[in-house]
């Protein structure tokens, strides 16, 4: 299966009627036919599935949340996962589908015969592969592919390659080895583009020297992961006073990317003689099985990340109310997949929040002319209640947070601990700071101006600052091991 990537350029009110004809032709005649959970749920909610002619028409919808996904499998551990997928069958087809469609399958039936028939279906809809959550919040979830979706991950690895400007050039991916979005997304992607990708498995597997020694043998001009742990390798590297001048394109997904942040991997690039630094952000996330980049711009500017819209809706919703938003408002973002066979989700709540929403603009980089995503994005998931006083507890944003520890030029590597004093359950909340830093600093002055900047601007301040060293600190962080480096931690007893 191939995509016309030239549409992607097209104006935006012929994407946005095509982006409806699919999504329309989708519910018809695939979702509501095909998923057991989602036929349930428009009948429950007595929704003709003819009605969904528009994304706007996707309002009359209930929302999809991660919790409705534990549900269907405590429900039926066995087949809980299976309930979102599509599930066609000769009950089904001839049941569901309109007349039209209907003919389509009783010719293939009569053409292949039965035999031909059960083969033609499991080769589009049989999973057969999947990618999972990395489970940092709760119980890893699959979500499964069909050889369909496969050719899918393929076109969104492709198109952020192509977004990114990666032709011919060489790259390494320090993606962990794992049932990992991030990873795949990879090696897909170098396959559909015919770019040359070395997958190293980050350091669980050849650990940071091993990392190092791949990078100076192939000389890639870009290269992948996480970016805690490629902030690490490039950090050793650095001490180590290794040449990576050949390198000069960074690309990063699994957690937000501030603009600090990319600063910092810039800077130390440099300092091994490469010049014209990218450093580009990507989103993602496993429910959706597919991803989305940035475009090449200066470090201090984002493009936003540019979506596939013959491939998804996005709509930006207020996150208490779950009212809609307009362009480039705040809100928290949510992903309906149009182009899908295994598991399909519809009014998906991300729990990411956007500050400056969706643009329909031109990118004025690129000149694509696709929905873009705003790069302000954090988990709502990293707002915590914390007990600070025996009365009420307050909310704090460890986003903000993030992002200011990030931007800091002081600060090397943190990480935030939240725990109750004392080791008391019934004390009030804690909030530890350990913190290596990359300059030579009077430490005393440091937490002092620290602590007075954060509790000007957040409210809140940390009650410990403890100094590591960067094996410390990576130690802490699980930076070798871990999918995704531990920079908050909630210590308190559950």
């Amino acid at each position: 299966m191939k995509k016309n990537d030239d549409i992607l350029y097209r104006p935006w009110p012929e994407l946005k009627r095509l982006r409806d004809e699919k999504l329309h032709h989708f519910v018809t005649r695939r979702l509501y036919p095909f998923s057991p959970y989602y036929r349930k749920l428009f009948d429950e909610n007595k929704i003709n599935p003819a009605d969904i002619r528009t994304a706007e028409d996707l309002r009359r919808l209930p929302f999809t949340s991660k919790q409705d996904f534990r549900d269907a499998i405590q429900r039926d551990p066995a087949k809980g996962t299976l309930a979102f997928c599509l599930q066609p069958d000769k009950d089904t087809i001839k049941k569901f589908l309109p007349k039209a469609e209907l003919a389509k399958f009783l010719l293939l039936r009569t053409l292949r015969g039965e035999a031909g028939f059960k083969a033609a279906l499991e080769k589009e809809y049989k999973p057969v592969f999947l990618t999972s959550t990395a489970g940092t919040t709760s119980t890893p979830m699959p979500f499964l592919y069909s050889d369909y979706d496969m050719e899918n991950l393929k076109v969104y690895g492709a198109r952020m390659i192509a977004t990114m400007g990666i032709k011919n050039e060489r790259m390494v991916n320090m993606f962990p080895y794992a049932p990992h979005l991030a990873f795949w997304l990879a090696v897909m992607g170098g396959l559909a583009s015919n770019v040359f990708v070395l997958s190293t498995g980050g350091g669980k597997t050849l650990g940071t020297e091993g990392n190092i020694r791949s990078i100076l043998k192939m000389k890639p001009q870009f290269l992948l992961g996480v970016p805690s742990y490629v902030y690490h390798v490039l950090k050793t590297a650095r001490a180590e006073n290794q040449d990576f001048s050949f390198l000069n394109r960074i690309i990063l997904g699994a957690s937000p990317v501030p603009k600090g942040f990319k600063l910092k991997i810039a800077s130390l690039l440099n300092e091994m003689g490469a010049s014209d630094v990218k450093v580009f952000g990507t989103y993602g996330f496993t429910e959706a099985r597919g991803a989305w980049a940035e475009c090449p711009t200066e470090i201090s500017v984002s493009s936003g990340y540019h979506t596939s819209p013959d491939m998804e809706v996005f709509e930006v919703i207020d996150p208490v109310t779950g009212e809609a938003k307009g362009e480039g408002e705040d809100g928290e973002l949510v992903y309906t997949g149009i182009d899908a066979r295994g598991t399909c989700v519809l009014r998906y709540r991300t729990g990411d929040l956007v500050k400056g929403g969706i643009t329909y603009a031109p990118c004025p980089h690129c000149g694509k002319t696709v929905p873009r995503i705003s790069s302000d994005l954090t988990r709502a998931s990293n707002i915590k209640n914390v007990q600070l006083s025996k009365i009420k507890g307050s909310l704090v944003n460890l986003n903000d947070l993030e992002r200011f520890l990030d931007d800091r030029p002081e600060i090397s590597e943190w990480q935030i601990e939240i725990r109750k004093k004392n080791d008391d359950p019934f004390d009030v909340d804690e909030l530890r700071l350990n913190v290596c830093l990359a300059k030579d600093v009077n430490k005393d002055n440091f937490t002092h101006l620290l602590n007075e900047e954060v509790l000007g601007n957040y409210e809140v301040s940390f009650n410990a600052v403890h100094y590591v060293t960067h094996q410390e600190i990576s130690g802490l962080i699980e930076v070798e091991s871990a999918v995704k480096a531990k920079k908050i931690v909630d210590k308190r007893p559950q």
